[in-house]
């Protein structure tokens, strides 16, 4: 199963309706289900998640998965990832206005994780309250050494998490990477940058 990455706006507006970016991303982490088990987890009707499952299945981003039975229509992600081109989408204003509405989703689902991580915490062993954690960097780099940077990291928790594979003690992690030049506030042009 290949990433998905999106370069034209129709795509990736299907996916910046609030519910069906989390029903895409329960599919991803929890495996196929049924409109009717979706919509018991988040608490809405069946309907509504079959609406949203069909439109989904328009634009590729899920297919129906193997049945259990004939009764049931069971769905699952079509990729594990989806990404998008943000030079392509950021060429026009719907473009750009989708990818924000995606960067808030995002930013929602990191809230989310740490409020779960944070009510939780007590109950985790120590070795994974030590090795949990956030962390902002700054660095001078290039937009190119940014793309390197991102590729590696990918890289990198590929390699490991293929290590980890067989490993009773690994978890499933949730690991968030964002890299934006810093845009200073105007007027703050002479300000010292104290990082």
């Amino acid at each position: 199963m290949a990433d998905r990455i999106i370069t034209e706006v129709d795509e990736l507006k299907a996916v910046t309706h609030p519910l069906r970016v989390r029903m895409l991303g329960a599919l991803r982490a929890d495996g196929p289900a049924t409109a009717t088990e979706l919509a018991r987890r988040f608490e809405t009707d069946t309907g509504t998640t079959s609406y949203h499952l069909r439109k989904l299945a328009h634009y590729g981003f899920v297919e129906e998965a193997e049945q259990r039975d004939a009764r049931e229509r069971r769905w699952q992600a079509s990729q594990p990832t989806t990404t998008w081109d943000d030079a392509a989408l950021a060429a026009t204003a719907a473009g750009r206005a989708a990818m924000s509405v995606m960067r808030r989703h995002q930013l929602a689902a990191i809230e989310r994780a740490v409020s779960a991580y944070e009510a939780a915490q007590t109950d985790l062993p120590p070795e994974w309250v030590a090795a949990s954690g956030m962390s902002d960097v700054r660095a001078r780099l290039t937009a190119r050494s940014l793309r390197e940077l991102e590729e590696r990291v990918e890289a990198l928790v590929e390699e490991l998490a293929a290590a980890d594979a067989d490993d009773p003690a690994a978890r499933t992690v949730l690991l968030h990477f964002g890299g934006f030049p810093r845009i200073d506030p105007a007027g703050w042009a002479d300000v010292a940058d104290e990082s």
